[in-house]
């Protein structure tokens, strides 16, 4: 059984003993806290919090026990049910809560699941409030309310809808080019919310062929759920057989976007961002921002466009703080998050579609002529399985002094970058890896390069 705290919220194997895995104690504890952190910033104030969930078969199960946890801390409870994370964000805001719990465990496989935490921007909380929530989890510090003063649950549906709605509003959105392109649009949503939204969106914007695969939410994926190519056969499979116009996968939670080409082979999730990029650019210069494990291939765009182009350390609330720093105009992660600010400073895949789709369509270029047009970069994603008897740490500054002479960044982990390539080490907040991203002209090159890290680093062991 697995359990992880971080500043970002809880994650676990559903099960187990308390402590181990993800069990209805720890949900309780994890949830009570939060709402004690709300409740003291607020100066002991309670009032709305907004709870949405991905379609995993736990959801109910830990929607249940968050939901009478926050009524128990004297919360009144929005509870927005299936809904993606980036709705979630996004209700938040509309309904003027104070916060909001999103249940899932993104890309993790059906044992897992999670509570990721919001502040009343609908954005995650910070590394100092996620570290104090986790203290306070640890150590019980948290009251719960007086009978008179329990908090009550309240339905809404409507924000998927609205969402749409949102995004459809977008003024570098058309749904005219979109609906005279006259695409057809394959979808996988690997069992989960994504199956409910992403088809609706299409037709908002004036799709009239959408081609569903594993569209039906009920929580039995039916593949490894991370958007990679290793698990996206089905839809190639598909593509190659020329029954679509693109194809699109997400996550279950719908914060990532992948792209599949017409002929079957991958867009890559690394160039989502850079291909939103490249037309919100044309349209609205500005910088942009991307963490450190992302494509040069942003850089690249953004200096094409005489813009300037910043990096962040890995994970939405860095991207997000140095958004907000830099005023960038478009930024996100290179697995397929795309942030827009003009909607909400949160990954968000349905804003993805739409603005690539309004691309693709004023293109007039099919999606593999559209991918040629930027920087050819291949990136390898590698990782290291951890054990109690690692030292990360030590393996870190280790690399970083066997490759002291080259350029090294080490706000995360340690990046080392090459006139041709970079690789970057760094811990993982989610798992039990240390993950290895690494990226050249070719992919031979970017695992090459990766294989160099990991033999560096089994001589040290």
């Amino acid at each position: 059984m697995s359990l992880i705290k971080s500043i970002s919220g809880i994650r676990g194997t559903i099960g187990g003993r308390s402590g181990d895995g993800l069990g209805g104690v720890d949900i309780v504890k994890f949830t009570a806290a939060y709402a004690e952190y709300i409740k003291r910033e607020a100066g002991g104030k309670t009032g709305k919090i907004v709870v949405g969930r991905d379609a995993r078969i736990s959801g109910p199960m830990v929607a249940h026990l968050v939901n009478g946890t926050l009524m128990a801390m004297g919360f009144d409870v929005i509870y927005i049910d299936l809904a993606t994370t980036p709705t979630t964000e996004l209700a938040v805001v509309g309904e003027g809560a104070m916060g909001g719990i999103i249940l899932t465990a993104s890309h993790n496989p059906v044992q897992w699941n999670a509570l990721k935490l919001l502040d009343a921007k609908g954005e995650f909380l910070t590394d100092a409030a996620g570290k104090e929530v986790i203290r306070m989890a640890e150590q019980e510090d948290f009251t719960f309310a007086d009978v008179m003063e329990l908090g009550s649950e309240y339905l809404n549906n409507t924000w998927g809808d609205r969402h749409i709605e949102m995004v459809k509003a977008l003024s570098l959105v058309d749904a005219d080019a979109i609906a005279k392109a006259n695409f057809t649009v394959a979808v996988d949503a690997v069992n989960s919310v994504g199956g409910v939204v992403i088809p609706r969106l299409l037709k908002a914007l004036g799709v009239k062929n959408v081609v569903e695969l594993n569209c039906e939410p009920h929580g039995h994926f039916a593949h490894t759920p991370e958007p990679i190519p290793e698990n996206l056969t089905q839809i190639a499979d598909l593509m190659k057989s020329g029954k679509a116009d693109v194809g699109f996968v997400v996550d279950p939670d719908v914060d990532r976007l992948a792209i599949v080409m017409e002929d079957g082979e991958m867009f890559v999730e690394e160039y989502t961002l850079v291909a939103v990029a490249d037309y919100i650019l044309s349209k609205t210069p500005g910088s942009t921002v991307s963490n450190l494990s992302s494509s040069r291939a942003l850089r690249d765009v953004t200096r094409r466009h005489g813009c300037e182009y910043n990096a962040a350390a890995v994970g939405e609330v860095n991207v997000v703080a140095k958004m907000k720093e830099t005023g960038a105009v478009i930024g996100g992660e290179g697995n397929g998050g795309v942030i827009y600010p003009e909607l909400h400073y949160g990954r968000d895949a349905l804003v993805g579609v739409a603005l690539f789709l309004t691309l693709l369509a004023k293109s007039g270029k099919k999606v593999s002529e559209l991918k040629k047009t930027y920087p050819p970069y291949q990136i390898a994603k590698n990782k290291i399985q951890l054990t109690p008897d690692i030292d990360v740490d030590a393996i870190l500054l280790a690399v970083k002094d066997k490759f002291s002479g080259c350029d090294i960044t080490d706000i995360d982990g340690v990046k080392i970058d090459f006139p041709e390539s970079w690789v970057h080490l760094r811990k993982s907040n989610t798992e039990p890896i240390i993950r290895i991203y690494s990226e050249a002209e070719t992919m031979e090159k970017a695992e090459a390069l990766a294989e160099e890290i990991k033999n560096v680093i089994a001589s040290l062991k």
